[in-house]
């Protein structure tokens, strides 16, 4: 037992046998001087006689004898020793010098014999050796042998076991991963096996969501015969993408599918198509979504007034303007460059000319009634800040992909699959935006019906356009085989173009998170998302008699906002869904991403441009500009003259 009587005698024992090793070294002294000693008169006959009695027992017949009996002993007084802890002694360095001076004490004497020393010599470099022995011995015993951690940050402590399977599926994306357990490196996948319950790939901008997440997507649901439509924010770095990878895996298709862009600043490579398509729209909550979307869009701060009064009217009026064309001749008119016109048609002959359609006399009957009474302030409050939100995308090159369609919306359809790719630029966002948005509100709602083809919806910098119902496709989109992949900078980013309720849903819907680099708030509610895990954690106290080490386990973060906030580029953290067919456990991980850097390389080098689509001449562009323009100023014409040929629809009229 640790008791203060076992600990005192102990330390008397170890005292013994140092006593016992001086005194040997002593005897071994007296006898290698003895001539000296005569002559100075240190000897005496007591100890002559003991000596020699000693002798008798073979202790002295071999010098390195006795010297070895009083290492032995000092190695055995020095194994008990105890001293104040120094956590700045380094054992190695210790260990070092004691291995010196015991090889010094052991040789010294043939040393002594081949260069021929004196006796004083040998003498001094045999007590000194000792000494040094019982120095580092003394020292090695003040060492903290189970020290502090060199591991400042931790990060040894926050590894846990990733997947190292390789599970795949007809839908699955599957990239191979690099990761840290414990103090080994270890090769793993990441297994999004279930695409469908969306992917959400988050960092700040260069910490590589689309060149190591998001590419990926592209090219290996390509291989999967995935129909697709790629938002390009920076066009055409995905689209290009797309393209080739189109070419390459076109086999794989039952039917091939076609490649159409949209791209506002390219027309010539661009294709044309109609977003309010008349046959798509079955009824006027078609046109109440298309007018939603294309207003919020153009004015990002009326997403967090939805439901205000001067936010709902503009909306409502575009509604009606919209539905009046798609009743009007079949829909002959119904695109979005000439709902912009008939918004700039005066008041007394456009309210007369809607007036006319009896499924939009509630939307327009407040804009009338406000007109007829004098309320002229309260009138363009509401309307004014439509027709000037609007009149920003009239511009030739808008006006000219959007009045014509070249192609259907309805990338999955079994019969017609095709891959769709729309470029924005960042320099002119905020316009190019709202009308790339009024196209994906049409294509979600196309796509996310049954007995469709598979199809993947992937949004690069996904807070720069505004899409309605989001939500309600993830939730709804899993079972018609809608995957949809999410590129957001910053949940802060989410929340300024979305509002906090609408992010909050986004964030807590998505079933595959993968993040970069990120901060904040985004930090942290990825931290608690990945969870905690046991870590080992010791204590060591020093004081001057002794050193105490506990260790002990307590959960702690997995990944702590620091870490995620510290991430290089290429290196992930997040949680994957798994599904009920192919169970994962290890479902959070925290890796690099592995890409062949010059693989890629050379296959980007070898792709083509995306063709062009069409060769333009002259003033083409200009001509359908001013045909629209047209078109609009004979049909308000056409229709007051038929009212005032219909006695049935005068009375409509204002004047």
């Amino acid at each position: 037992m640790n008791t203060g009587e076992n600990q005192e005698g102990l330390k008397k024992i170890l005292d013994f046998t140092r006593l016992g090793s001086i005194a040997l070294m002593g005897i071994h002294t007296y006898m290698i001087a003895y001539t000296k000693l005569i002559n100075w008169g240190l000897t005496h006959e007591w100890i002559d006689f003991l000596l020699i009695q000693l002798g008798k027992t073979g202790l002295f017949e071999e010098g390195f004898r006795i010297k070895g009996i009083a290492v032995i002993l000092l190695w055995i007084s020095l194994l008990g020793a105890k001293g104040k802890k120094n956590p700045d002694l380094k054992w190695y360095v210790i260990v070092f010098w004691f291995l010196v001076w015991n090889g010094l004490y052991g040789s010294v004497g043939f040393a002594v014999e081949y260069w021929n020393w004196g006796r004083e010599v040998y003498l001094a470099i045999l007590w000194g050796s000792w000494i040094g022995i019982l120095m580092m011995g003394g020292k090695l015993s003040r060492v903290i042998r189970d020290g502090f951690s060199p591991d400042v940050f931790n990060h040894l402590q926050e590894t846990f076991p990733q997947e190292q399977r390789l599970l795949e599926n007809e839908f699955s994306v599957n990239l191979p991963t690099r990761f840290q357990l414990k103090k080994k490196v270890m090769n793993g996948w990441l297994n999004i096996i279930n695409p469908f319950r969306a992917i959400l790939v988050v960092g700040t901008p260069g910490a590589g969501k689309s060149y190591f997440v998001i590419r990926h997507i592209i090219t290996q649901h390509l291989s999967k015969g995935f129909s697709m439509f790629v938002y390009d924010f920076k066009y055409d770095d995905l689209s290009r993408i797309a393209y080739n990878n189109l070419l390459k895996y076109r086999h794989v298709y039952p039917i091939e599918p076609q490649f159409y862009t949209i791209n506002f600043d390219n027309l010539e490579t661009s294709h044309r198509c109609n977003p309010l398509e008349p046959s798509t729209m079955t009824d006027i909550t078609d046109a109440s979504e298309s007018s939603r979307t294309i207003m919020l869009g153009l004015n990002r701060e009326w997403i967090k007034k939805q439901g205000d009064f001067f936010v709902e009217s503009p909306i409502n009026f575009v509604t009606a303007v919209i539905w009046f064309l798609k009743k009007y001749r079949g829909g002959k008119f119904c695109t979005l460059p000439h709902v912009i016109e008939l918004m700039q048609v005066e008041y007394p002959k456009l309210f007369s000319v809607l007036r006319t359609e009896p499924e939009i006399e509630v939307l327009i009957n407040p804009f009338v009634s406000a007109y007829l009474h004098g309320a002229a302030e309260q009138l363009e409050g509401q309307i004014a800040s439509a027709k000037i939100t609007m009149a920003r995308l009239a511009s030739p090159q808008l006006y000219y992909v959007l009045s014509q369609s070249e192609f259907t919306l309805d990338l999955n359809n079994p019969t017609e699959p095709k891959i769709i790719c729309m470029g924005n630029n960042p320099q002119k966002q905020q316009v190019y935006g709202a009308v790339l948005s009024l196209y994906i509100s049409r294509i979600t709602k196309l796509v996310n019906r049954k007995n469709c083809l598979k199809s993947s919806l992937i949004f690069d910098e996904f807070p720069t356009i505004y899409f309605n119902g989001i939500d309600s496709l993830i939730a709804t989109a899993r079972s018609n085989k809608v995957a949809t992949t999410l590129g957001v900078q910053d949940y802060s980013q989410l929340k300024k173009d979305y509002g906090r309720e609408q992010a909050e849903v986004i964030m807590n819907t998505v079933g595959n998170i993968i993040s970069g680099q990120v901060l904040g708030d985004t930090a942290k509610q990825l931290s608690d998302r990945i969870g905690k895990i046991n870590q080992a954690r010791r204590s060591l106290s020093i004081n001057s008699g002794d050193t105490s080490i506990s260790h002990s386990t307590q959960l702690e973060l997995a990944v702590p906002p620091s870490t995620i906030s510290q991430l290089s580029s290429g290196q992930f953290v997040g949680i994957i869904a798994d599904d009920p067919t192919q169970r994962i456990e290890l479902k959070a991980f925290h890796c690099e991403i592995q890409n062949n850097h010059q693989a890629l390389a050379k296959e980007e080098k070898g792709y083509q441009s995306i063709p062009a689509v069409r060769k333009l001449k002259g003033d083409e562009v200009l001509e359908n500009y001013r045909r629209i323009k047209s078109e609009v100023g004979q049909l308000i014409e056409e229709e007051l003259d038929r009212m005032m040929d219909t006695p049935a629809l005068t009375g409509l009229m204002i004047k």
